[in-house]
């Protein structure tokens, strides 16, 4: 742990958590980069993450006490340190749960948005101050954040500042799950265990596909899909998979 980021892996799942509690998990510039760095290249033998904070809270956004003083040139190529390094979280190798508590705010909820499964417990709460704070998202939140909630539910949260609790901010797809008080960590454990036993393949592609194809008009999306189905239909994992369903046992993926 270098810049607040604990690594600990166990039979190919690997926990991330932020350990700045004492600043509620702010992101500073070397944690968002060491975030991208781990995402980037993935230790061997990796095949799922769980990314989690100590303490209270999730994530409270961006560690405004290292913007005091900045140029505008020098926040644009911060920002674009965070789209690169979430970036690697979102279109990398390796799918990731969250497992979401306390504060999710600002740069806290764009860095979970860039995870694939995400797990809130009743304590979750979802805000973009930016408004109140005279300043803009910066970490991807105007691309990721307004997928999930539309640009006009995003607007309204900047503007007034509002809050969503975990129930609501579920029901708008900000969490994909609920889970009982303090579960938020063990049932996205859970689900990285799951999502790890998947075939390689299988998950690499979606990861990858899945975003460019959404970014593509209908006619070049649909070609995109058709192409991916071919690759991965006629893979060894594949076949596998097809030969467990009908022996009525597990898969034995090899990453073919």
């Amino acid at each position: 742990m270098s810049a607040g980021l604990r690594v600990e892996i166990s039979d190919g799942v690997a926990t991330l958590s932020l350990a700045r509690p004492e600043r509620r998990n702010a992101l500073s510039e070397a944690l968002v980069v060491e975030l991208g760095e781990f995402f980037a290249t993935p230790p061997d033998g990796v095949r799922a993450a769980v990314l989690q904070g100590d303490g209270d809270h999730f994530c409270a956004g961006l560690d405004l006490s290292e913007h005091t003083e900045r140029s505008a040139l020098e926040v644009m190529e911060n920002s674009q340190i965070w789209h690169r390094a979430f970036d690697h979280v979102e279109r990398g190798r390796i799918p990731v749960v969250s497992a979401l508590h306390g504060a999710v705010i600002g740069g806290g909820l764009e860095l979970a948005m860039s995870t694939h499964v995400r797990v809130a417990d009743p304590t979750a709460l979802y805000a973009l101050p930016e408004g109140r704070l005279g300043i803009f998202v910066g970490g991807g939140g105007s691309v990721r954040v307004a997928r999930v909630l539309g640009t006009d539910r995003m607007r309204e949260m900047m503007l007034t500042g509002r809050r969503l609790d975990a129930e609501e901010g579920h029901r708008l797809g900000v969490s994909h799950e609920l889970a009982g008080p303090g579960q938020a960590p063990a049932r996205a454990r859970e689900l990285a265990e799951r999502i790890a036993a998947n075939s390689t393949v299988a998950n690499r592609v979606i990861l990858a596909a899945l975003p460019h194809i959404g970014d593509m008009g209908a006619d070049g999306g649909l070609w995109a899909e058709s192409l991916v189905a071919a690759l991965t239909q006629t893979s060894d994992d594949a076949a596998e998979g097809l030969r467990a369903f009908l022996e009525k046992r597990e898969p034995d993926f090899r990453g073919g």
